[in-house]
């Protein structure tokens, strides 16, 4: 549909407009957006409007583009104007374009709420006028946004890369192409191009193929075709792609980066099952997309090439100095070739320089013809005198069934996995492949490997990440506090996040209560203090508010004191060393607390009851494999303590059956919250009254204790479900009262509780109800900066070591050595929880192997997304005033 076919649209003058990328019939259907079918006739009525109001074409356009109608009309009438077009992603997802804004002054700013003309009054009035007649289009490189330095592209480009798309696809008038990947994107646009240059109809649509509704799209309007990047396929895997019954879809493209071989393989037969075909691509922005294609019917037998050049270009090999024999740079030429770069205002008056593109590949030529590349030019590193091939590194690791992802900085290698049994031998296998020392070699857990927009592995955020953790490793000296950018570093390190940006909080990262001690002992040795609301605050206010540290103290959060405090005395009371019994009843308290802060602090009820049953699962999997094995071995305990059912298939006289009553009021209780919190209308409920929802179970609790037990517990009365329940919902309250009205009314609840609960015991009562004081006014305590760490690592294991003491101290008591017994339990407890963690990891690594989807088999993808792990929000560790005696008798509660 050119300018001479058409000399008006449905009354709207066309004029000089060029509308050649327009190619379909009139009545044709062009786009597919809300339920609304446009044929090319209605768009290019629109395309015409559009243009008019777009004015002088004369100065540059920048377009904040997403995958809706408005976006693509305003795309396609600058293009028609022949007004040169500066394409970036939405404000809200890359950021304020204030360099690209500075250096460039678009006379023009188009977004979603309409444009914004920035002229001499503007943020950047145009000083280019000169523009190259040529230029059409900007993109920048990678397709990541906010990148000062540009692609330049004419109108010869985009149009002869969109022919030779639509040439070697095959691409039909019938066929109906979904925008899978973002518009901004080159990949994605030259989706749009290409479709509408050979008649098709595009489904405009920003879901991703995780959602359920970007398939009932599909399905509504018969989708021949979608594109996607090497993330997409995982995402594919995750929702269960190979189960969907697709009957309309005719090819399945793929590029943005380098397929697994097995994977192009896997797709490849599920396409030949199906009925569709893949088409594994090759493509640079500088290329204006596509340079290579690998032909459906080769997939199978050659899925780790490239293949050949797209129809109108052609490629060669540029050797390299002392390079490998037949290996070279890989350079294209075709009329696709860009311009040039453009790094500032006076480079868009420059036409073009190029006749062909060297691509920064390092690539190699089959005897069948099909290219394959093998590295990347400038991933290379030098490192102890030796030249580094880093995309080599990491393809040798990933054919050895270690995958990572590989970064060199300064004199040294930092090799990333997301799977952490692999850490240990990954140094070596770095060290051995790139022939350097072990020394110089650091590995790093991540929970996923970042991408940049297009989709790619973000190696400047893991070079970020690998100069944090150099930072977070150097000694604290207490002088300074840190700012924004090395608290980020701090909660990047600990929490596996190289994601995390200034403005995030702990919660927000996913932080849970295990790394909720590191990183709050960590974090108040930098700033000074810890605010109470610090796990919700960004890091930026964090910053802001630092004040200068202190070199003999440090604060730590109070829950972590409280914890490691309070399992220090129940070991000394069962050792018989001191009578401070307590300990139990307000680590439920701190337990409740960190459910309310890490457990609820979730958005969305299917996250938030995911980390809630995330929290149960890190109690009750090693507590009951302890008990159980405890069981078989000793006979110790019976069956039903391993399942906490002791509380009620149990006696009530004390046994050792009872040393377990705290787990069974935490998990019975945390199982209830998620269950109840899983109904939507009660998860509405609490999210707009939380307060007041902790407060009306902080009651019902209560009257069951005293409708069940009574004024006063009576001999195991005060360790069953029924008469402590009450202390986790009080721990709740504590959480969620933020006013001083609400901390006063949390105060007097201890006093009404605890009247009578603990008959004849007042230090006990004492003990409690100060805990509770003191974790109401949640104010981190002062202590000798030597100790904060001892602390945080007793309180990370106050599980294991309640767990495992009952084994360890009866001995030692017994034989006349209650220090040793003291020192023993704690330092068994924390070696078990450390050989713990590392068997979870291992056995998590596994079962994600396992579970690796293969043809045919659908994987659910994990609900509310964040990080996530077996124990979420490590619960604080429980302990029991029960104490065994020279372990020949039960002890007397």
């Amino acid at each position: 549909m050119t300018t001479e076919q058409v000399v008006s649209v449905a009354g709207v003058p066309c004029g000089d407009l060029d509308l050649t990328l327009l190619g379909g019939r009139p009545a044709d259907p062009a786009l597919i957006t809300d339920g609304t079918t446009l044929t090319y006739a209605d768009l290019a009525a629109l395309v015409a409007r559009r243009a008019r109001s777009l004015g002088d074409p004369h100065h540059l356009l920048l377009l904040e583009m997403s995958n809706d109608l408005d976006s693509v009309v305003t795309y396609l009438a600058a293009l028609a104007l022949h007004r040169p077009v500066l394409v970036v992603g939405p404000a809200q997802h890359s950021g304020a374009h204030d360099e690209i804004l500075s250096r460039y002054r678009p006379r023009t700013v188009a977004t979603a709420a309409g444009d914004r003309a920035l002229g001499p009054d503007g943020v950047a009035p145009d000083l280019h006028p000169d523009l190259h007649p040529d230029l059409a289009l900007l993109l920048s490189t990678s397709g990541s946004t906010g990148s000062p330095k540009l692609v330049r592209l004419s109108r010869t480009n985009i149009t002869a890369n969109a022919r030779s798309i639509a040439d070697y696809l095959g691409i039909r008038r019938s066929d109906r192409a979904l925008t899978s990947l973002p518009l901004h994107y080159c990949y994605g646009l030259s989706v749009l191009n290409s479709h509408l240059l050979a008649g098709a109809a595009v489904v405009l649509t920003d879901l991703s193929v995780a959602d359920e509704c970007f398939w009932d799209l599909a399905a509504t309007h018969r989708a021949t075709t979608f594109a996607g990047v090497p993330y997409t396929f995982d995402l594919l895997d995750a929702s269960g792609f190979a189960d969907r019954d697709l009957p309309h879809l005719r090819y399945v493209t793929q590029a943005g980066g380098r397929l697994a071989p097995e994977t192009v393989v896997r797709y490849a037969e599920l396409g030949q099952r199906r009925g569709w075909d893949l088409f594994v691509m090759y493509g640079q922005t500088e290329a204006t997309a596509r340079i290579a294609y690998l032909p459906p019917s080769l997939a199978h037998a050659r899925p780790e090439a490239i293949g050949i050049a797209v129809p109108g270009g052609s490629l060669r090999l540029d050797p390299l100095p002392d390079g490998e024999p037949g290996v070279g740079e890989l350079v294209y030429s075709g009329p696709n070739v860009m311009m040039g770069y453009a790094e500032g205002p006076a480079d868009l008056a420059r036409g073009s320089e190029l006749a062909e593109l060297r691509t920064g590949d390092l690539a190699r030529r089959g005897a069948d013809g099909l290219w394959e590349i093998v590295g990347r030019r400038n991933r290379t590193a030098k490192v102890f005198g030796l030249r580094l091939d880093l995309d080599r590194i990491e393809q040798r690791l990933s054919e050895a069934g270690t995958p990572a992802r590989v970064v060199a900085l300064g004199d040294a290698l930092h090799a990333f996995t997301t799977r952490p049994r692999d850490r240990q031998r990954l140094g070596a296998h770095v060290a051995r492949l790139a022939a350097i020392p072990a020394g110089a070699v650091t590995t790093h857990h991540v929970d996923s490997t970042p991408t940049t927009g297009s989709g790619k592995c973000d190696y400047a955020a893991l070079l970020r990440q690998a100069a944090a953790a150099e930072r977070v490793a150097l000694p604290d000296t207490g002088e300074t506090a840190y700012d924004a950018a090395g608290l980020r570093d701090l909660y990047a390190v600990l929490l596996g996040r190289p994601d995390a940006t200034v403005h995030d909080s702990f919660v927000g990262l996913g932080g849970d209560s295990l790394s909720f001690v590191e990183v709050s002992t960590r974090l108040a040795a930098r700033i000074g203090h810890l605010p109470p609301d610090w796990p919700r605050r960004s890091i930026e206010s964090l910053a802001r508010d630092a004040r200068p540290a202190r070199r003999l103290v440090a604060p730590v959060e109070l829950g972590v004191v409280l914890r490691a405090v309070a399992i220090t005395l129940v070991v000394l009371t069962h050792v018989d060393l001191l009578q401070l019994q307590g300990g139990a009843h307000l680590l439920l308290v701190v337990a409740g607390y960190h459910l309310a802060r890490f457990g609820l602090a979730v958005g969305g009820r299917r996250a938030r009851t995911h980390r809630l049953l995330g929290t149960l699962a890190g109690v009750v999997v090693p507590a009951s494999l302890w008990i159980a094995g405890c069981a078989a071995l000793t006979g110790q305990y019976r069956p039903a303590t391993a399942l906490y059912l002791n509380g009620l298939l149990g006696g009530r006289a004390w046994s050792d059956d009872w040393q377990f009553w705290f787990l069974e009021v935490l998990v019975w209780g945390t199982l209830a919250t998620a269950l109840l919190l899983a109904v939507p209308s009660l998860d509405r409920w609490q999210r707009r009254r939380p307060f007041g929802t902790a407060l009306v179970v902080l009651a019902a609790t209560l009257a069951l204790r005293y409708a069940v037990v009574g004024a006063g517990a009576d001999g195991t009365e005060k360790y069953t479900l029924a008469g402590s329940l009450w202390l986790l919902a009080l721990g709740w309250a504590i959480a969620e009262a933020r006013t001083p009205a609400g901390r006063a009314l949390v105060v007097l609840v201890p006093a009404v509780g605890l009247l009578g609960f603990f008959p004849d015991e007042p230090l006990r009562t004492a003990i409690v109800g100060a805990g509770v004081v003191l974790l109401v006014r949640a104010r981190p305590v002062p202590v000798p900066t030597r100790l904060s760490r001892p602390l945080g690592v007793v309180a990370s294991a106050s599980l294991w070591i309640y767990l495992t003491h009952w084994q360890v101290y009866p001995g030692l008591e017994a034989s006349g050595r209650p220090v040793l017994a003291i020192v023993a339990s704690l330092a068994v407890g924390v070696a078990c929880r450390a050989a713990y963690v590392r068997l979870e990891q291992a056995a998590r690594s596994a079962v994600s192997r396992a579970r690796r989807p293969r043809p045919g088999r659908r994987t659910p993808a994990a609900p509310g997304g964040g990080r996530t792990t077996p124990w979420p929000a490590r619960t604080p560790a429980p302990a029991s005033p029960a104490r065994r005696t020279g372990g020949s008798h039960p002890a007397r509660p």
